[in-house]
């Protein structure tokens, strides 16, 4: 019987991956020796995190229709390694960069080390951070659209900021995005975020910024 069955919070999920992340660091798993693919190595445990929370909790689990791991709570789970600390993402709109991902991503960073002797390997999770949706956004184009505004920007600079930056809009678009921003200046984003259809987020500034920014917390 479990322990508990209640429904997951946000904060519950928080608690639950510092334990399993600090427990893991300690598992010797036989599974993923000798593999150093990124899909696979996330996959595992990913996977394995989100069958201890069934033990424990109730929750809506993810489903590439859904597209996140935790729709119910709008959460993303993203597990890297600390060589180098990125993942992939769907390409929705040029928006995403701008505005955040429209979610928030729970991120484990591990170091892998094989013990080939004993054809066993173990993750070492050396930084567990819940990165905020209204943190999500890209750091660069997010600063400079701040700064844009900041020195009194009409909607026809912001037009020209965009689409210096190689953004997938066309000019219509362009133009939508100038209005909402002048009306609602994003929040600075703190991921790296391509251009391209199949995203790459990267998560260096995170990973340095933990604990130091609002909307960012070191677990």
């Amino acid at each position: 019987m479990p322990e508990r069955v209640e429904p997951l919070t946000i904060s519950l999920l928080c608690e639950e991956a510092t334990t399993f992340a600090r427990r893991e660091s300690q598992h010797d798993e036989p599974s993923i020796c000798g593999v150093d693919n990124g899909k696979t190595i996330g996959t595992y445990f990913e996977h394995k995190f989100q069958r201890h929370l069934r033990t424990r909790y109730s929750f809506a689990e993810g489903s590439s229709a859904k597209g996140i791991d935790f729709p119910g709570l709008n959460v993303d789970m993203k597990t890297t390694s600390i060589k180098q600390p990125q993942s992939s993402c769907p390409f929705k709109n040029a928006r995403q960069k701008i505005f955040g991902l429209g979610y928030s991503v729970l991120l484990f960073v591990y170091r892998k080390t094989d013990d080939r002797s004993r054809r066993t390997a173990r993750l070492n999770i050396l930084h567990t951070i819940f990165i905020e949706k209204r943190r999500t956004a890209d750091y660069q184009i997010t600063s400079k659209i701040l700064e844009t505004v900041r020195n009194d920007a009409n909607q026809d600079d912001i037009v020209a900021l965009l689409l210096d930056r190689n953004l997938l809009v066309d000019d219509i678009e362009a133009h939508k995005i100038a209005r909402e921003i002048l009306k609602h200046p994003p929040e600075v984003g703190y991921l790296t975020i391509s251009n391209a259809y199949q995203s790459r987020l990267q998560y260096g500034r995170v990973i340095d910024k933990a604990g130091e920014i609002e909307g960012i917390t070191r677990l």
